[in-house]
């Protein structure tokens, strides 16, 4: 689930997933604008993803403290 595997691709895997949230966070956004920026990215033949998943790739990169989340706001960790 968190690493590629025989019958997980990596654009499903949450570390994948994980560096596409990253790499659509540029700056500070709120949970829904990152959804959105998120979403338009995939939308270029990547298999969809749900929301879920996205929340789950989210928490796993506040787990590993590569974000950070104050009043609202998400951020990159070091970019605050």
């Amino acid at each position: 689930m968190i690493l590629p595997a025989k019958h997980l691709k990596q654009d499903r895997a949450l570390i994948g997933v994980g560096s596409e949230v990253l790499a659509a966070l540029t700056g500070e956004k709120t949970v829904s604008e990152l959804w959105e920026a998120v979403q338009r990215r995939r939308s270029h033949g990547v298999s969809p993803l749900s929301f879920d998943w996205f929340v789950l790739a989210l928490s796993f990169l506040f787990a590993i403290d590569a974000v950070s989340f104050k009043n609202g706001i998400l951020t990159k960790r070091g970019e605050s």
